[in-house]
């Protein structure tokens, strides 16, 4: 099974649950600056909501896929928003991309918000998340 994990971090938040989620799953976490360039069964992608969207990068990085992907698993961090499902799943809907039911969501530091977020305990849930994803 060919597994990728790509994010898209600005304060590092997400780039700690993509980590966590590539070492549990064998491969190594790259962002989104890095295109897919083989068949991928299983597509991590990770991102935070920005002014309630994803952000530009991760819309470039999706309009660049250009290789069959089985199917994409969202994962993000927010100090508000719940999760960037809904973004990513109408983006990656155009390319009919099909995206995962089940997602992983935590908490994100922002400013005074959450403050040590996503903690170790975040990163052992996204890990144990990804490994189920896999099994």
């Amino acid at each position: 099974m060919n597994i990728a994990v790509r994010y898209y971090s600005r304060g590092g938040n997400t780039k700690k649950i993509a980590e966590a989620i590539a070492k549990a799953v064998g491969v190594e976490a790259k962002t989104v600056s890095q295109p897919l360039t083989e068949d991928v069964d299983i597509l991590f992608l990770g991102s935070a909501p920005y002014a309630f969207d994803v952000d530009d990068e991760v819309k470039k990085f999706i309009g660049s896929i250009s290789v069959p992907v089985g199917r994409v698993v969202n994962f993000s961090t927010s100090a508000a928003v719940k999760s960037t499902r809904k973004y990513v799943e109408k983006l990656l809907a155009e390319k009919h991309i099909p995206v995962a039911k089940e997602e992983f969501a935590c908490r994100g530091a922002f400013a005074m918000l959450h403050r040590g977020r996503p903690n170790e305990s975040d990163q052992k849930a996204a890990a144990d998340f990804a490994r189920k994803i896999i099994s």
